[in-house]
């Protein structure tokens, strides 16, 4: 996740096969991390088309965005390191 916080800016989505090629993961094991984080209220999903073709967008939301930076910093301060 830390691409995805890097390259999204508050309110930015990346589409569904970007994010797959932005984290080398297959389509099913994407869809199954996706679909917990949207559980958790950390990412919201929607689809819409693109002319005739299905796409699928994804945002960070501002509840997964301070999630994830709570656990980076955690874990940097367990590392030793600064966040």
């Amino acid at each position: 996740m830390t691409a995805l916080t890097e390259a999204l800016a508050d309110g930015d989505d990346i589409t569904f096969p970007a994010l797959q090629k932005l984290l080398d993961m297959t389509a099913g094991n994407l869809t199954t991390h996706l679909s917990k984080l949207e559980a958790a209220g950390y990412v919201g999903i929607a689809k819409a088309f693109t002319g005739r073709k299905p796409t699928t967008f994804i945002t960070l939301t501002p509840v997964g965005r301070t999630a994830f930076r709570t656990y980076r910093a955690h874990l940097l301060d367990l590392l030793g390191g600064s966040s």
